[in-house]
């Protein structure tokens, strides 16, 4: 849920803000530099708890299985990565098979150390890391996964490249994001509870209002539904799909390395 990036972008969005792609880099990890430690807890308070039901149909969809390699990226603390191993190990012991391998990367040190905090699973690796320059060999990965993560990256394009890189042939890959609210008075709802309600909660349990105004402004800087899909397709992925989450708040985007 956190950053991963390096620049290979001239400009990239921070906010509402069109930033030197090196300079986001840096920004983003001073945001998650400053949350990380009252993260998990924002996340509660920002969707009433409702993130957890996003990313349990997630993981379910993902399907992690026995003997794979799963690579969640912008893993932060680690939330996805404990889903994905449990549900691998669940498989296994119903049908045998060999321990699944799921590593955690994140661009932010600070975020990996607050999930080392919180325990892991025997399948998890935790490593610092970067989006858009994967320290994987080609074709590696039976799945990747970034929940939260892609909007903070400077070059998105890059990033899903990259992706597709690491996958193996019929390897999976999942993008759990915010996005577009499919009808008005949900999308008016949502912006005037993200732009007004989750800066101030960021203020007075997190002490940084700042931090959680970007969180918001890139939200919306994202791209919808439709134009993100097409971006995945770019990138060498086929049998797209779009799964909206409570009326398009957030969305799963699935694809095939084929």
């Amino acid at each position: 849920m956190s950053d991963t990036d390096s620049p290979s972008a001239k400009t990239s969005p921070f906010g509402f803000r069109d930033v030197d792609a090196r300079e986001k880099v840096q920004m983003v990890r001073g945001v998650f530099d400053s949350v990380a430690s009252s993260y998990d807890l924002m996340n509660d308070l920002m969707s009433g708890g409702v993130h957890r039901l996003w990313k349990d149909a997630a993981a379910a969809k993902l399907n992690p299985r026995p003997g794979e390699v799963i690579l969640d990226v912008a893993g932060g603390t680690g939330d996805m990565a404990r889903r994905y191993s449990k549900m691998a190990r669940a498989a296994q012991e119903r049908r045998g098979g060999e321990d699944a391998r799921v590593v955690v990367l994140d661009y932010n040190a600070e975020m990996i150390l607050a999930g080392v905090d919180k325990g892991g699973e025997p399948e998890m690796i935790w490593t610092v890391g970067d989006a858009m320059a994967l320290p994987m060999p080609d074709a590696s990965v039976d799945a990747y996964s970034i929940s939260f993560g892609i909007r903070n990256v400077s070059d998105i394009a890059g990033a899903l490249k990259e992706a597709r890189r690491v996958l193996k042939p019929g390897g999976r890959f999942l993008c759990l994001e915010f996005s577009r609210p499919t009808a008005e008075a949900v999308r008016k709802a949502y912006d005037a509870w993200s732009f007004h309600a989750i800066p101030r909660i960021g203020g007075w349990v997190a002490k940084d209002r700042d931090s959680y105004q970007y969180l918001v402004e890139s939200i919306r800087r994202f791209p919808d539904q439709s134009t993100f899909k097409a971006m995945i397709e770019d990138a060498g992925f086929s049998r797209v799909t779009v799964t909206n989450l409570s009326g398009g708040v957030a969305a799963i985007h699935f694809g095939w390395a084929i």
